[in-house]
């Protein structure tokens, strides 16, 4: 950190170095100024200030702008997210205090209320559904074991939840500012319409966005020995209705078109995010628990939810060195983590180019 920043230092020094040798800022008559408190309320950040270097970076929201101090009524550059130079009045130090003209905080706040509304606009994430299988009167697979004399029952339900609950707290704490949701957050049974009918009916804005990951552990009574982890995406072939009449007004030929295209939006979505979380399976779990890979099926879930929507498979709870895994509070935090890294993946890439 310490190395990330004398490297931005020294990079705006450059830059600073450059405007002063290209042009000798202007001197003129001295404007209104603003002092510090002052300044934090109306831009409605805060202030690093490094008192070596006379330099500073406001923080609003995310976004940054970096500057220097100077003499009372010169202009320089600042510095907007390490991409954008304005030349605006520079605040100056009188006494051991700091003034700001109001040139300078009017020309910060703009920009970064120009930065939030152009935020606001952009593709994004609204909200993540977890999805943690059966519950309640359907343990869903069960598995039982002797591990040294000693008896091993595994239930899919309980294993699910608390991976579950392990994402949704990570998820919650990195995303303040989108709504994580449990389908069930204890041993209860929401039927499966109920699941994808949560998901389908949150409301959101034009340009936001729904994943939906549904949390399962496998099982075989036909094969002990069967044993990995895989992640299941809905057939790109499989055809439904994501549009009806109540919800689009073109005619049924353009409506069509326009269903087929929302479909394969969210197939390529669905798959780009299965693929990102068995990456991070296999880069977690590769050396303690073998892939099954990516697989497609029409799962109720994936093919009624009217999102970009997964099913993870953890595991196998027929099989004893699985079992052990996902009893094993260490094992069960990596599960969690590897859906997490994927799901942040997707996000990021997601928000950053507006879609896929």
């Amino acid at each position: 950190m310490i190395k990330k920043y004398i490297l931005f230092t020294v990079l705006f020094s450059l830059l600073l170095l450059n405007s002063l040798l290209a042009q000798s800022p202007p001197v003129r008559q001295a404007s209104a100024v603003l002092n510090l408190t002052d300044t934090l309320s109306q831009i409605g950040g805060e202030l690093r200030w490094d008192p070596f270097f006379e330099s500073g970076v406001f923080s609003f929201q995310g976004f940054n702008a970096a500057f220097f101090s100077s003499q009372r009524g010169e202009e320089g550059p600042v510095l907007f997210n390490n991409s954008e130079v304005l030349e605006l009045p520079l605040p100056y130090s009188d006494a051991g205090e700091l003034f700001f003209p109001e040139a300078f905080v009017a020309g910060v706040t703009q920009s970064f209320r120009r930065y939030a509304e152009e935020e606001r606009s952009r593709f994004r994430i609204a909200a993540v559904v977890i999805d943690p299988g059966h519950g309640g009167r359907d343990p869903g697979a069960i598995g039982n074991h002797t591990i040294n004399g000693t008896q091993l029952r595994s239930v899919e339900k309980d294993i699910v939840l608390n991976v579950s609950r392990l994402l949704h707290a990570s998820l919650t704490a990195s995303y303040p500012d989108k709504r994580i949701l449990l389908t069930r957050e204890g041993d209860t049974y929401p039927s499966l319409d109920d699941r994808v009918n949560m998901a389908n009916n949150i409301t959101v804005k034009d340009n936001e966005a729904i994943i939906y990951i549904s949390i399962h552990a496998n099982a075989s009574l036909a094969n002990p020995n069967a044993r990995g982890y895989e992640v299941w995406y809905l057939p790109p072939t499989f055809r439904r209705n994501l549009l009806t009449q109540s919800n689009f007004t073109g005619s049924p030929e353009v409506m069509t078109i326009f269903n087929d295209m929302l479909q394969e939006e969210i197939s390529t979505e669905s798959i780009l995010l299965a693929q990102r979380i068995i990456n991070h399976f296999d880069s977690l779990l590769g050396n303690s628990m073998p892939s099954r890979g990516l697989k497609e099926e029409a799962w109720f879930v994936v093919r009624n939810a009217h999102m970009p929507s997964v099913l993870v498979e953890l595991g196998f709870v027929s099989n004893r060195t699985d079992a052990q895994m996902m009893n094993d509070p260490s094992y069960l935090q990596k599960f969690s983590e590897a859906i997490y890294n994927g799901i942040v993946d997707f996000i990021n890439i997601f928000e950053r180019t507006g879609s896929f």
